[in-house]
């Protein structure tokens, strides 16, 4: 006997903010210091500014594109 598939479950949709931001560009702290526009940046260039730290950068919201469906 064989089993009727089930379709599969939709999980919840991501947000606006969350499909976005996979389509942002992650600059590094010296794109942040020329820029100085966004609080994420300017929390970052903060953090990248003490001694000993080390970063991979942060999403920039200026770089934002439409996301797929």
């Amino acid at each position: 006997m064989s089993k009727a598939k089930k379709p599969p479950k939709k999980g919840t949709p991501p947000s606006i903010i969350d499909k976005n931001q996979f389509n942002m560009k992650v600059v590094t702290s010296d794109v942040c210091e020329k820029c100085r526009k966004c609080s994420r940046g300017l929390r970052y260039l903060e953090k990248m500014s003490r001694p000993g730290a080390i970063g991979c950068g942060v999403p920039c919201i200026l770089t934002k594109g439409k996301a797929y469906k």
